[in-house]
């Protein structure tokens, strides 16, 4: 008998048709002699939904209530889900985040998960129960209601089965399981039977939106298996495990892309101590997230600093850069909203050379210009203009022989 912990998202759940359905698939993982903690989110547009309502009466509202409307989305599925049980004949219980014990910080709309008590859930095992736990959600030391952000319902699936000591946590999504690139980028994309937790970490955190980052630490520190299956159709999906576990992995697992980049640039500025932190701590203080960074120091002892920001930042960004340049007394802040990050990522780099040389040699073969480098033991990734986004992937993926593992 194996306790697996499954998670369904907004689109397995959205509609009643969808909850019924899931039914019918959790109903087929205990038929098979396992025991299942279902963790749910809200009905696919419900948090929208709520977000809007919200907004109607106020344009910022206050966190604590916000979050106490937000977890009622989540509250509406696991009554759904658990009378869908009922009907077919089994026996099941629902629990809010609060209910069942999940604790977090204090930090409303963005919480992290500080403990899981696991009695009650195991109580109802026991007895055979089909345990529905509301995704999403917590509450604080005081007994307010937190919710975790965007996706936070993996964490708290992730969260679950650490708690419970869980053999799997199965992640049901709209897709059936982790591609070496996008499908909809390069139709000859493959899922990926295994990938490591370090690669999957590399993954979402470079753009790939299949699985929320939290969730994947989280369950790489704990080490409980993660994967990753469709919640339309059957098959294995993609499992993520620990490296040790792997008998032979490919030197490049997959290509992330993230099309949310903007380059900042500022030329001319004179070269001496602390110039970095005069040009990036104004756009730290302002809540600007850095990624990559380039300094170029020219023979007139002045310097060139590129930097990459999120698209949404990029406005507010060059404002800041160009203040700074006349403090400084560079000669210009410029900017340029059309590029994105493209990324091989693959633990098989640790051992093998040359990886960065063929992705360079791919992309210049189709004269794409690389604007900036940047790398780790399992990663590379270059900036490229927006407009050669597709055909870079289409040429790497091919290149490294991704479609046909």
């Amino acid at each position: 008998m194996a306790l697996l912990v499954q998670k369904y998202g907004g689109t397995s759940v959205g509609t009643v048709e969808r909850i019924e359905s899931v039914a019918d698939k959790v109903i087929r993982s205990v038929e098979q002699g396992n025991q299942v903690v279902v963790v749910v989110s809200a009905m696919s547009g419900e948090t929208n939904r709520l977000l809007t309502l919200a907004k109607e009466i106020s344009k910022r509202p206050n966190e604590r209530e916000l979050d106490v409307l937000l977890s009622t989305g989540e509250q509406v599925t696991i009554a759904l889900l658990s009378m869908a049980f009922h009907q077919r004949g089994y026996h099941a219980r629902s629990y809010t985040g609060s209910q069942v014990s999940i604790v977090t910080d204090s930090a409303h709309n963005k919480a992290r998960i500080r403990s899981v008590a696991d009695e009650k859930i195991h109580r109802d095992l026991a007895k055979n129960r089909i345990v529905v736990v509301a995704g999403f959600q917590g509450s604080d030391e005081e007994g307010n209601i937190t919710t975790l952000g965007r996706g936070g319902s993996d964490t708290s699936a992730v969260a679950l089965a650490v708690a419970l000591g869980a053999d799997e946590c199965q992640i049901f999504t709209d897709v059936d399981g982790v591609y070496t690139t996008d499908p909809r980028v390069v139709p000859q994309a493959r899922r990926l039977d295994q990938i490591t937790f370090d690669e999957m970490l590399e993954m979402a955190s470079l753009g790939s939106k299949v699985l929320q980052i939290r969730a994947v630490e989280f369950a790489g520190k704990y080490r409980v298996p993660l994967r990753v299956l469709s919640s339309f159709s059957e098959g294995g999906g993609t499992l993520i495990t620990y490296e040790d576990s792997m008998m032979e992995q490919a030197v490049i697992s997959g290509i992330a892309f993230n099309r949310d980049e903007a380059q900042l640039t500022i030329t001319g500025v004179p070269d001496k101590p602390g110039v970095a932190h005069q040009i990036l701590g104004p756009i730290s203080e302002a809540n600007i997230e850095v990624d990559m960074i380039v300094q170029n120091v020219a023979p007139d002892q002045t310097t060139d600093f590129t930097f990459t920001v999120n698209r949404n930042d990029y406005e507010r960004g060059l404002e800041i850069l160009t203040q700074i340049a006349e403090e400084l007394g560079a000669e210009a802040a410029s900017g340029d909203a059309e590029i994105v990050k493209v990324s091989l990522v693959g633990v098989g780099m640790r051992s093998h050379a040359g990886i960065a040389s063929k992705m360079f040699q791919t992309l210049a073969s189709e004269s794409i210009n690389i604007r900036m480098i940047s790398t780790s033991e399992i990663k590379i990734s270059v900036v490229i203009d927006e407009k050669y986004l597709e055909l870079g992937v289409r040429m790497l993926h091919s290149s490294f022989g991704l479609d046909r593992l």
